[in-house]
């Protein structure tokens, strides 16, 4: 089997469970400088499942490529600590306020510039969103085939990978040749933890922008220096050929009107006895309502 060419798709988020009432800005996009930040987690099972791979056929590649501003570089880091091998970061504030359509293009036009790839993994969705959207874009911008809900890779050839699908009931086992892109599913693999090894070796990893913050640390500047590798690169509007009026607010048809925390509570409670008719009952309710079935 041939070493295979990864690029996986990962996003920092907002941590959802932390809305308040400054989570909105006034144009309608998320004030994500306001929101805790992590990395959205069906990413991490995107990660582990292109990890899984690189574990199973020796010398495969695994490049992270994000969208965001300049702390997303914290994504990067993130996956050199989990294993992944290299890097890319898209940032500028011209893309900011990006529905999925703007958010598939300049993904698109980033994977365009690393060009040489065998496969595309992102997560499902992203929880700041939960559209579903930006994977199957890509995919149909590039032109290639798209397998989504993925659970678990059974077989790689030279030319042809098998994998099978989590549908809704039930699960599907499907085939395609490279290149492609799949979505994974979060009832994958859980991702591995962080690597001690790799933690050192990665640690002092920076964009340029970092390194020419006031706040960069000389030694960490002469590192750099010395070993290459530890520079992220950052593209920005021009590095990736984009064109303006498709990127950004000016690229994005829809708008968020709202962000709100919901809890949800239970307006009523139903006693039920251990007899066999109580518990038909329930069911048949249950499948009615689509709550199961």
């Amino acid at each position: 089997m041939r070493p295979l060419k990864i690029i996986v798709l990962a996003k920092q988020v907002p941590d959802t469970r932390n809305v308040g009432t400054d989570a909105m800005k006034p144009d309608g996009t998320v004030n994500r400088g306001k929101l805790p930040t992590i990395y959205n987690p069906d990413d991490l099972h995107a990660l582990e499942l292109a990890l899984n791979i690189k574990d199973r056929v020796p010398g495969t590649k695994v490049t992270i490529l994000t969208m965001g501003p300049k702390k997303a570089a914290d994504i990067i880091r993130e996956s050199y600590y989990r294993g992944a091998d290299d890097g890319f970061m898209i940032s500028d504030r011209r893309f900011g306020g990006a529905d999925t359509l703007a958010t598939s293009y300049t993904l698109g036009k980033g994977i365009e510039k690393i060009a040489d790839y065998d496969l595309i993994l992102a997560g499902r969705q992203a929880i700041d969103g939960d559209t579903a959207q930006v994977g199957p874009q890509i995919a149909e911008k590039l032109h290639i085939p798209q397998v989504t809900y993925v659970e678990e890779v059974l077989e790689i050839k030279d030319n042809e990978i098998i994998a099978k699908r989590r549908l809704e009931n039930g699960v599907e086992t499907v085939s395609s040749p490279f290149p492609l892109l799949m979505t994974v599913h979060e009832s994958s693999a859980e991702c591995r933890t962080r690597q001690a090894k790799k933690v050192m070796q990665y640690k002092y990893a920076r964009t340029q922008t970092e390194l020419n913050s006031r706040n960069a640390e000389e030694f960490i500047i002469v590192l750099h220096k010395e070993r290459p590798y530890l520079t992220i690169p950052e593209w920005n509007v021009e590095d990736i050929n984009a064109e303006m009026e498709k990127i950004g607010l000016a690229g994005s048809p829809t708008k968020v009107k709202k962000v709100e925390s919901i809890v949800l509570t239970a307006s009523e409670a139903k006693m039920l006895s251990n007899s066999e008719s109580d518990i038909d009952s329930m069911i048949k309710e249950l499948i009615e309502n689509h709550t199961i079935g």
